[in-house]
């Protein structure tokens, strides 16, 4: 880093307070809205109050709002959230609504025909958060399956099924999990999600990319519709809070989508194209100055909580929002969420390929922030589980692009932040953790490394594992051999895997080992395809490191 960037970076930091209060009074602005007014309700409270929308009656929706489905998340031993949106035409801005607030009803049943009711109650849809519901169920018996619905007026939403965690003492026997990355909407059909849907699994955790900012156009993109046309706003970027909030509305009408919600309670953390491509901390991919970013950071992050099963902790104050936070499931496993996008260092070099040097290895440079980073470290100290998984989003282990001396790497990995890894696994070393699991998406791939405490060093100790799940659609059908393999596979001997098809990975945690079952489909370019394992591999507790099944 030159004596200009660090003293950027300084005036930056300096103003980064001014920055985010700008962001937060952005409806004064009326820079990310077509009305300002608008703005100045979506970024200026962090609960909607009474005195902002007169309530309207839910039975005069005239037409079914239930359109975007329903979702379950972050489980606790003793509660759920519930999420849905009203929506009747997901497509328009303001979703066919009026600037109303609604009574929304809920109920949570013991089973799926709803005759024996565990809990019932009401909720408000408020206009300035776009029609959303976040309900949090407390008072549940943990590690027990549940259904739930919602009501508006005459209309019910199709009914849901989720779960409690198992209390944080309890001996646990198996936790069933998936994991689901970048689903370029414009890149095909979402077919992994129906047979993601008809999975049994406890969990699902989204690693980021839920949806993408670029256009799509008129016929879907690669879905190349025939028989309907998407409206002409949609080929454009998101920009403003309504393109977001719009562009939500095209994903989650998806109705695999829709269905792998309503299956499962979801965990979601996101990546960079919930906002901009690549985009690092407070600094966007394209040179736009840093306050402009910032309000559409805030813009993008508003429509993620609003879209999104999740808890109050979470609901974002402008351009911030923590996501990092931790689940546990008995004494079976620990989940530590991390968000590599908010709070990193500017990428060195660029964001694409390149050589390593000294502004990459920089030991000041962080992926996470300090914060996050003791959060993580600390939590680990505390930790009585056998595994320890981190879901999180771009590739962990190091990932030479040849097999030469001349070697490549990742910028927008952690290979352009080797320091911030380090000291990550040298603090999974202090604090005693035998079983590391990382859970990563991004790459539009699946792989599957040992991580080892020396990457420069093949036969240095194996202190971990990572599991990456590839694509839902994103980079369209894709190929088991990618062009790259060969060259992938030699340069880095740690990576016991690789294919390049889409799909998820299914992952089984018992008490001795961890299991990973990589599920592909051929097309997503033509919906329909059928699911098949393309590879497994186990872990065994205490002793890292993968071996094929």
């Amino acid at each position: 880093m030159t004596s200009a960037d660090r003293a950027g970076a300084r005036r930056e930091a300096e103003h980064a307070p001014e920055l985010r209060a700008a962001a937060r009074h952005i409806g004064r602005r009326g820079l990310l809205t077509a009305t300002g007014a608008a703005a100045a309700l979506a970024f200026s409270v962090n609960l909607p109050g009474t005195a902002h929308a007169a309530e309207a009656d839910a039975r005069r929706i005239g037409e079914d709002p239930f359109t975007l489905g329903v979702a379950s998340g972050d489980p606790l031993p003793g509660s759920v959230l519930l999420w849905t949106r009203l929506a009747p035409r997901p497509y328009e801005p303001g979703s066919g609504l009026p600037r109303a607030r609604f009574q929304v009803r809920w109920e949570l049943a013991h089973d799926a025909r709803f005759t024996r009711i565990v809990r019932r109650g009401q909720a408000t849809a408020h206009p300035e958060l776009d029609h959303s519901v976040h309900v949090e169920v407390p008072g549940l018996d943990p590690d027990r399956v549940y259904h739930y619905r919602f009501r508006a007026g005459a209309w019910v939403s199709p009914a849901g099924r989720t779960r409690t965690a198992p209390r944080p003492g309890a001996r646990v026997g198996e936790l069933r999990l998936a994991a689901v990355s970048c689903q370029a909407y414009h890149d095909g059909y979402f077919t992994a999600y129906r047979h993601l849907a008809d999975e049994d699994l406890d969990a699902v955790f989204h690693l980021g990319d839920y949806l993408y900012e670029y256009a799509v156009n008129a016929t879907g993109g690669a879905r190349a519709y025939t028989d309907r046309r998407l409206p002409a706003h949609f080929n454009r970027e998101t920009v403003t809070l309504e393109d977001y909030r719009l562009r939500y509305g095209l994903y989650k009408s998806d109705p695999d989508l829709k269905a792998a919600h309503a299956a499962h309670p979801f965990v979601v953390t996101w990546d960079d194209h919930e906002t901009e491509n690549n985009y690092a901390g407070g600094t966007p991919e394209n040179d736009v100055p840093p306050e402009e970013f910032l309000l559409r950071r805030a813009a993008a992050y508003r429509a993620y909580w609003e879209n999104q099963p999740l808890r109050a902790p979470q609901r974002p104050a402008g351009p911030d929002m923590r996501l990092y936070r931790r689940l546990r499931f008995g004494r079976l496993a620990q989940f530590d969420i991390l968000d590599t996008r908010q709070y990193r260092s500017d990428q060195a070099y660029g964001d694409g390929w390149q050589t390593p040097g000294p502004q990459s290895e920089d030991p000041s440079r962080t992926m996470i922030g300090a914060t996050q980073e003791r959060w993580l470290l600390d939590g680990w100290k505390d930790a009585a589980t056998t595994w320890n998984v981190v879901p999180q989003q771009v590739t962990f282990a190091q990932r030479r692009n040849v097999p030469t001396p001349d070697f490549k790497l990742s910028m927008d990995a952690w290979d352009g932040y080797p320091a911030s890894r380090a000291r990550v696994l040298e603090g999974a070393a202090a604090a005693g953790i035998e079983n590391l699991v990382v859970l990563t998406g991004d790459v539009h791939v699946g792989y599957a490394f040992d991580l080892k405490a020396d990457f420069d060093d093949p036969a240095s100790r194996t202190v971990g594992t990572e599991i990456v799940a590839t694509s839902v659609t994103s980079g369209k059908d894709g190929a088991d051999k990618p062009a790259n393999w060969d060259n992938l596979t030699r340069a880095n001997p740690h990576l016991r895997f690789y294919n390049g098809r889409r799909g998820y990975v299914r992952v089984t945690l018992t008490g001795e080992r961890a299991r990973a079952d990589y599920r592909t489909v051929a097309a997503v370019t033509t919906p329909g395809a059928p699911v098949t394992t393309a590879a497994s591999f186990v872990t065994e507790a205490g002793d890292p490191g993968l071996e094929p099944v």
